[in-house]
Formats: C-alpha cells, structure tokens, sequence
C-alpha cells in the first residue's frame, strides 16, 4: 500500500484566491503574493470565485467584505453552510471592530484593513496555507482509517466496540454468547486487517476516524499521540507499543 506521506508530498501545490473588485488591488495582490512564489487566481466578483473553485484544490482565500451582489460575508456564510472549509483572510477599506469579530467567530483566519502592511498579509497567507495544508492531510488519514475500518466485518466490528472499552476477552465472550478462543481469533483477525499490533493503536484508529464513541474516560493504558505521518496503513506498517 502506498504510503500516505508520499501520496500527500505528491498533491498539486496550493493556490491563493483574490476576490476583489478593485482592479487596481487584485493586481497588486497578484504580484505580490507571486513574488513568494505562489500560485494566485483573482477574481472581480463572489460569483466569478464560485464559478470556477474547485474545493478539492488547496488554498487559501484572501476576500474583500464589501463586494457587488454577494458580500465577503455572504459568501464565508455559504461556504460554511455547504461545509467547504478553506481558510478565509478578510480584507476591508470599511472594516470595524464588529465586523471584524464577526468574520473571526465564523472561522477566519484574519481581518485586515486596507491600507495593510504587505507583510503581514503575506504572514496570514502562510498561516492560512498552513491551516489549510493541515486540515486536508487530516481528512485524508481519517478516509484511509475509515477504509480500514470498513474491511472488518459486522461481528468484528462488534468486538473492536468492545475491545475499544477495555474489556478482556472473557467479559466480551460473556456478553455476546462466544467463546473466549472465538473472540480471540476475532480480535486476531482485526489487528491484521487494521495493520496494528496493539490495543493502543486500536484505540488510536478508533478516536481517530470519530465512528467511535465508546471509549472510556479512563483507560488501562495510553493511546499514541495523534498524529499520523510517522505511519502508514496498511497490513503489518502501522506498528505502535
């Protein structure tokens, strides 16, 4: 199986989004933002962005507030509506304070008043890109475990609930009416499929992925940090003690 860290090295670099309707500032952001050598789309207007975004790709978006049609506002208020999540830099010639709290509270990055200081633009574009870069290597690792998990059958999946909890392999018996040796071989055949080789890293998958709610407060031993690019999945890589 390919390793995710490859998979993830190899994706298309990331873009920053201008939607502004001052010509005179998108092209300045433009030749900005591309002196740091990277990629820029402009756009005039919010339905020109939504025209063409394609939320597969990474990014962030640098919006101005106050926009023909559909405001900066509305459109953070869309994307958040329709769960498209790429970090978003407010930038304004009529900001104020309330404004400003409000984009930060729906999830922006920052909120700059023109005129700014090129530099810290270029440092929010970074954090954002940053956040971005995170969140989509976070979500691919969640899909490769949900894959995993998604080979188990019905009944594995009902002892790995169980085993997630912390209960031996008698009490899991008990409860579902097998033998111990059944529930052994059960318990087996889910660390090879998962590629884990302890419970640890069981319960590492299973907070991991958010299908697991069963897991105690306490628990008899610690799971691994999480996270996921000192790993790879797949049967026999993912090896945590």
């Amino acid at each position: 199986m390919t390793n995710i860290t490859t998979e993830l090295s190899s994706a298309i670099p990331p873009s920053v989004f201008v939607v502004d309707d001052d010509d005179g500032v998108r092209d300045a952001l433009q030749v900005l933002i591309e002196s740091m050598g990277i990629k820029v789309e402009v756009f005039g207007s919010v339905q020109a962005f939504l025209d063409q975004y394609d939320p597969t790709t990474p990014g962030c978006l640098v919006l101005d507030v106050r926009l023909p049609r559909i405001s900066g506002l509305e459109l953070q208020e869309h994307l958040k509506r329709n769960k498209v999540d790429i970090p978003i830099i407010f930038i304004s010639g009529h900001g104020n304070v309330a404004m400003a709290v409000r984009t930060l509270k729906a999830g922006a990055v920052d909120f700059l008043e023109k005129p700014f200081d090129d530099q810290l633009l270029l440092d929010s574009i970074q954090k954002a890109l940053e956040i971005d870069r995170r969140s989509r290597n976070a979500e691919h690792w969640r899909t490769k475990i949900t894959n995993c998990l998604n080979t188990l059958s019905r009944r594995e999946e009902e002892v790995l609930r169980l085993l997630i909890q912390g209960k031996a392999n008698k009490v899991i018996a008990h409860e579902m009416g097998l033998s111990t040796k059944t529930v052994e071989t059960h318990r087996a055949h889910i660390m090879r499929k998962l590629g884990v080789n302890s419970m640890a890293g069981l319960v590492w998958m299973a907070l991991s992925s958010g299908e697991y709610h069963e897991i105690p407060d306490r628990l008899p031993f610690t799971p691994p940090a999480n996270n996921p690019r000192p790993y790879s999945l797949g049967p026999q890589t993912f090896s945590l003690s």
